[in-house]
């Protein structure tokens, strides 16, 4: 038996136990409460009475504002801890297509930035850096490198090739292959599907703004073109249809949320 067999497997088991399953799960509400709060951050900014950002930098100081934040950040860090682990072990050893390989490394890398966000805060009590200025550093870091254009070219195009295979699995509902669907009333079944495909359409769209934004930065060799999330959702605000699709983007991040919710019951963990 191969050593990547053995790791497989071990990967595996460890996927298979409740515990995991449970900590999975609760990483799973936490990624539904996150974005529940960027929607509501965007939805205010719509109406133009949000001044916070409207990010995951955003969402968590917002957390940490509340009477129990601090418990509930720590819920958090153990949380997307456990779905970083789970999402390397699908991008490693996991049974899915390529596609699916990449979007659990690209789950990874987002969930990993998310535990080292927290605990620095928890920690070393230094608060979260803006996503804005936070694409804008690693922008201007990763042209400074030898066929940097380049580099962030690519990372521009993966980041476009994620947002149109999140616009595949809306347009196929193939995302319904990770939950029990069995389990569910028919009922049930056609409103997590709704909110699946909403969701998903809405994560595609934005994905697919920022990194027009990010090549464009590759391009004009100019790093304050790359956008966090916070300014890709402000900028919908900036087009013909003024706040109106700001505040479109915001629900569908909101239905996401409950997608989230309805995935952390559901998913095949």
């Amino acid at each position: 038996m191969g050593a990547t067999e053995t790791a497989g497997r071990q990967a595996r088991r460890v996927a298979n136990s409740r515990t995991f399953d449970r900590l999975a799960r609760l990483g799973l509400v936490c990624r539904g409460v996150l974005y529940l709060l960027i929607g509501l951050l965007a939805l205010r900014i719509s109406f133009g009475s949000g001044s916070e950002e409207a990010d995951e930098s955003g969402a968590i100081a917002t957390l940490a504002g509340t009477p129990f934040g601090s418990v509930t950040l720590w819920l958090m860090l153990v949380g997307f801890a456990a779905l970083a682990v789970w999402q390397l072990m699908e991008a490693a050893v996991g049974s899915g297509d390529t596609g699916a390989r990449a979007e659990a490394a690209a789950r990874t890398a987002f969930y990993g930035v998310l535990v080292a966000i927290l605990a620095n805060l928890l920690l070393a009590g230094d608060g979260p850096e803006s996503s804005d200025q936070h694409a804008k550093d690693l922008t201007a870091k990763a042209l400074g490198f030898p066929a940097g254009q380049l580099l962030v070219t690519a990372a521009g195009l993966g980041l476009l090739s994620l947002g149109l295979y999140w616009l595949y699995q809306c347009l196929t509902r193939r995302f319904r292959e990770d939950l029990h669907t069995g389990r569910m009333s028919p009922r049930t079944r056609s409103v997590v599907t709704a909110l699946g495909v909403v969701g998903y359409a809405t994560r595609g769209v934005i994905a697919g703004l920022a990194a027009v934004f990010l090549v464009r930065a590759a391009i004009e060799y100019e790093p304050d073109r790359a956008r966090g999330l916070d300014a890709t959702l402000r900028s919908f605000a900036d087009t013909a249809a003024g706040p109106w699709l700001l505040t479109v983007i915001a629900l569908g991040l909101l239905l996401f949320a409950a997608y989230c919710m309805a995935e952390a019951r559901w998913r095949r963990v």
